[in-house]
């Protein structure tokens, strides 16, 4: 289909991607335009305004930040995944980054639109949740922080108020005893994740001290297991632990799979993923 009529404005700075955006109420911002573009092509999303961001040099960076790694908003998915300071220091999000879509969406698909889409199935925002990632975002009043937890708050919805952009993630520096992984189904490849589990695990004494769970397309946001968390570091083995990820969960079902599924596979996922992140 063809998207309904829109302007088009290509901003030079941040200051001006903000003015522009205050100037209309349904205004969007495009950078990759992988998630953007086919919702208008559907007339899911109509703005009568398009804002390009995708050439703000001064957002496409991934860089040290005293015990965080500050990634850029525009930072392609490619460079997110190759980012040799993400390697070291949090490698489960450079890892995530190379199994978004295929590597056409990874060379122009941008973490920060990713991350804004809000997508329940999306890889990068559960990675987000579970190293508790702060989200920088700036806009007529001025810039805050936003804890990752706090940013998504329903489907294809997030914090950012009228006027904001995301401009930066930061991801902290993982010590060097931290154990991860991020696991998901799809029903075929590229797809969007059915479900998908990551863990980030504190590793002692060749076990597992304390861990985070965060959990795909398992509610309307990415969710923490926190019941998988407390289990573990109660001292409950793996299998025993990873039997609670659908405690209190209320997932979707539609053509991919049903919420029963979904469910037997979030315990499933979520075991493999603490598995191998104690590994």
């Amino acid at each position: 289909m063809i998207p309904a009529p829109f302007d088009y404005e290509v901003a030079e700075s941040v200051e001006h991607a903000v003015s522009l955006l205050g100037g209309r109420e349904d205004a969007k911002l495009i950078a990759g335009g992988h998630s953007l573009l086919p919702a208008m092509k559907l007339r899911i999303s109509r703005p009568s305004l398009l804002i390009d961001i995708a050439g703000l040099a001064e957002l496409d960076y991934v860089r040290e930040d005293g015990d965080w790694i500050a990634i850029g908003a525009v930072t392609r998915h490619k460079d997110v995944r190759d980012a040799a300071l993400l390697q070291e220091h949090c490698p489960i999000v450079s890892f995530t980054a190379g199994q978004v879509g295929d590597p056409q969406v990874r060379h122009r698909g941008t973490i920060g639109g990713s991350v804004s889409h809000s997508d329940p199935a999306s890889d990068l925002p559960v990675v987000l949740f579970a190293v508790d990632a702060e989200m920088v975002v700036r806009g007529p009043g001025g810039e805050r922080t936003i804890p990752a937890l706090d940013f998504c708050t329903g489907v294809f919805q997030t914090a950012l108020q009228e006027g904001e952009l995301l401009v930066e993630i930061r991801v902290p520096k993982l010590p060097a005893s931290t154990g991860w992984s991020y696991v998901k189904m799809s029903r075929r490849a590229q797809d969007w994740a059915t479900v998908g589990a990551a863990a980030v695990v504190e590793r002692s004494n060749g076990g597992i001290a304390s861990a985070a769970v965060a959990l795909t397309n398992m509610g309307a946001t990415p969710v923490r297991a926190r019941h998988v968390e407390k289990a573990i570091a109660d001292g409950a083995p793996i299998e025993e632990a990873a039997g609670l990820a659908g405690e209190g969960r209320n997932p979707p079902s539609d053509h991919a799979a049903s919420a029963d599924f979904r469910l037997h596979l979030a315990g499933v996922l979520t075991r493999r993923a603490l598995e191998q992140a104690a590994a």
